[in-house]
């Protein structure tokens, strides 16, 4: 069977337009005499009550023409040629997973968490293709190594331009845009904790994949402190495969430090500012719940990390002024209300050393 197949994206659906054959997939066009050339033969399964066209010619072309776009960062094209092949296969992981990173790539700093969010339901999926229709080891593995690394440098292009666009923004700029900040610092994390989720929920029990990627993903999920369940989670399936491993500590803090407080979130800047004094009844119930709720969770520490990341140069710039504490005062108050009724105590208290 006699047919056309564009030698730029592998497609066969040319069609002729004024005198020139033009491929519908890619654009590309051919001249009749080039058009012959492309003539090649298909094949063709006749098996059965309904004729069958091998495409899998096409689809290793369109890897070539996607895998090639993705090296060199251009993302739309890599884009066209997955989706390409996502129509041809929609069983494959890298078709239907790497668009959607690359959209978090190319998308506003803004837009980063609502991204993530939709990447990370994505991450869910794609290691779900794996496990249904990647059954060699070799290739899962390698299937599986490359969507975490996906994820960690994905991961890092959160922080790094987030980080650098905050660089470059004034104290004043840097406030109205704390939700922002804090949003993508909840979108790092998020990545983290969807695939080493998912590397549990899958693959605990293969061992090459575990040894190979797992493992590694494990250990870097729980060197940022995590609560127990999560470490006892993690560190048990660590266990199976290296029975003496041990959870790394958590640094301990010294009140006595420069910040004059826990070293590990870096005290109360505002609210020491607007109530005068890190010890009193007002600071203390912030710093329980500080202390005993958000460090219990990933992404209350995310809070405190983005909070203590920004707040030192807001008190710097602004803490003496009566507009930022008139400002902050009210928010703090109704806070710290609102703990109290939880039954947040406002007694004398010792930050927590975790």
């Amino acid at each position: 069977m006699k047919q056309l197949t564009c030698e730029m994206c592998g497609s066969t659906n040319l069609m002729k337009q004024d005198g020139i054959f033009v491929c519908q997939s890619c654009g590309t066009k051919y001249s009749a005499e080039e058009a012959k050339k492309l003539m090649i033969e298909g094949t063709v399964d006749v098996t059965g009550s309904a004729v069958k066209i091998d495409s899998s010619e096409d689809i290793n072309n369109l890897f070539i023409l996607a895998r090639r776009a993705k090296a060199a960062g251009d993302f739309a094209s890599a884009t066209k040629y997955y989706q390409m092949i996502t129509v041809k296969d929609p069983k494959n992981w890298e078709a239907y997973l790497l668009p959607i990173c690359f959209r978090l790539t190319e998308c506003s700093v803004q837009e980063l968490y609502h991204e993530t969010k939709i990447m990370a339901k994505c991450i869910d999926e794609a290691f779900q293709l794996i496990v249904d229709n990647v059954k060699d080891s070799d290739s899962r593995q390698k299937a599986v190594n490359e969507v975490a690394t996906t994820c960690c440098a994905l991961g890092k292009m959160i922080h790094d331009r987030t980080e650098s666009v905050f660089q470059g923004l004034s104290p004043e700029a840097q406030q109205a845009n704390l939700s922002v900040k804090m949003g993508n610092d909840l979108a790092e994390l998020l990545i983290d904790k969807t695939l080493a989720d998912n590397i549990c929920d899958f693959f605990a029990d293969d061992e090459p994949i575990m040894r190979n990627t797992g493992i590694f993903v494990l250990k870097r999920r729980l060197a940022v402190g995590l609560n127990e369940e999560y470490t006892n989670k993690y560190a048990a399936i660590i266990r199976k495969y290296e029975p003496d491993y041990q959870i790394p500590e958590r640094p301990k803090t010294d009140k006595n430090t420069s910040s004059g407080s826990n070293a590990s979130t870096g005290g109360c800047y505002v609210a020491t500012a607007v109530y005068g004094s890190y010890d009193c009844p007002q600071v203390w119930t912030l710093r329980r719940y500080r202390d005993y709720t958000l460090a219990e969770t990933w992404y209350g520490r995310a809070f405190i990390h983005t909070y203590y990341a920004i707040s030192p140069t807001l008190v710097k710039w602004f803490g003496h002024t009566e507009w930022f504490k008139k400002m902050w005062k009210g928010k703090l108050d109704r806070m710290v209300a609102n703990l109290k009724a939880d039954g947040v105590e406002d007694t004398p208290y010792e930050d927590r050393k975790w």
